[in-house]
């Protein structure tokens, strides 16, 4: 049988390992931050008509600039934001990896503050640029002081900031975005996938984008709008970056089903985002409720929670999945992961871990 060594494949490739969060079928799959709401009926309703309805016309290829689509998330995201700043493809990783292949490639680094999003260092290295691993404070902080410091001495292409931070939960103030913008002589993306979840009264960095060329703010719809199965990302940027974009996506990357869901789903972003609220009541109980159990959950603005005082992570892991219980490893030490689910699914997650004698 043929192995993957035996194929010519490119030297960088060599070794990696592919990206994938543990899969299976139980009762209570708690691992990998979705929405455990589902989509609102009345909302579901007018996404299959308008699926259908684009179903129709199927054998044309769809609009190559999804201008209907920007000019939806234009009208979402605010800010005075206008179609010709908005990017979107399937999946903020896609969204991600378009911008890595138009800033970074061969003979670019790009820099992160680890730990942090698993997908930014295996996008960077797959588009033939080099990683360089950031540090962060004892309790996965980010200072502006000690970001900018990072960027100045490593001088990379390109910048990834987590805000909030995954898998942490850890918050970033727009101060550090904006020492790190002044700092660096590249581009600073801001993955903003987690931002519906933090506080109403946290700023976005889309408040920063005014007169930063190179700064790129990121978000999906799978996580507050309940939609990871459908795979949608999208970005804000200037709109020279939108051109520059253009150049390394493939034609017609976004289907017209993807497209006509999205639009039907962004018309209903307020009934869309209503459980947002919910999931950020479940995500306090599990911190609480940890905490009362002798472990050490991190701050989190996201709708998971990081938690330390873990003694042996992966008997925690095992015996939660034998309870019918998935929650995520991340290679952490003496952490695990966690994600805010339905009132029923936290109450299983906090008995099964109340049942285990793992706290140290």
């Amino acid at each position: 049988m043929t192995r993957l060594d035996d194929l010519p494949l490119r030297d960088d490739l060599r070794g990696m390992t592919p990206y994938g969060a543990p899969q299976a079928p139980l009762p209570v799959a708690l691992n990998v931050n979705e929405n455990t709401h589902p989509v609102p009926d009345e909302v579901a309703d007018e996404i299959l008509t308008e699926i259908g309805a684009a179903l129709r016309e199927v054998n044309r290829y769809p609009d190559r600039e999804f201008s209907a689509l920007r000019e939806a998330f234009a009208g979402y995201l605010g800010h005075g934001l206008v179609r010709d700043q908005i990017w979107a493809a399937n999946g903020s990783n896609e969204v991600l990896q378009h911008v890595l292949q138009a800033f970074g490639g061969p003979g670019r680094r790009a820099l992160g503050f680890s730990p942090t999003y698993s997908m930014y260092p295996l996008l960077t290295r797959a588009t033939g640029a080099t990683w360089v691993s950031g540090a962060r404070g004892e309790r996965y902080e980010l200072s502006a002081t000690d970001a900018a410091a990072q960027v100045r001495e490593t001088d990379p292409d390109i910048v990834f900031l987590c805000a909030p931070n995954n898998p942490t939960g850890t918050p970033l103030d727009l101060s550090v975005i904006e020492a790190v913008y002044e700092a660096s002589r590249g581009m600073v993306v801001v993955d903003e996938a987690y931002v519906e979840f933090a506080p109403h009264s946290a700023p976005s960095a889309l408040t920063l984008l005014p007169g930063r060329e190179r700064l790129l703010v990121s978000r999906t719809m799978s996580k507050a709008f309940a939609f990871a199965g459908a795979r949608v990302g999208y970005l804000a940027a200037d709109p020279a970056v939108i051109d520059a974009l253009r150049l390394v996506r493939l034609p017609y990357h976004l289907s017209a089903l993807t497209q006509a869901a999205a639009l039907a789903a962004l018309r209903h972003a307020p009934t869309m985002l209503r459980m947002v609220d919910d999931i950020v009541a479940q995500r306090d109980r599990i911190s609480a409720t940890l905490t009362e159990l002798g472990y050490d959950p991190f701050e989190s603005w996201t709708n998971f929670v990081m938690f330390g005082g873990v003694a042996d992570p992966r008997a925690t892991w095992e015996s939660l999945y034998a309870q019918g219980v998935l929650i995520r490893d991340v290679g952490i030490p003496h952490s695990l992961r966690v994600s805010a689910g339905t009132d029923s699914e936290t109450t299983a997650f906090l008995e099964a871990l109340a049942s285990v004698d793992s706290a140290s």
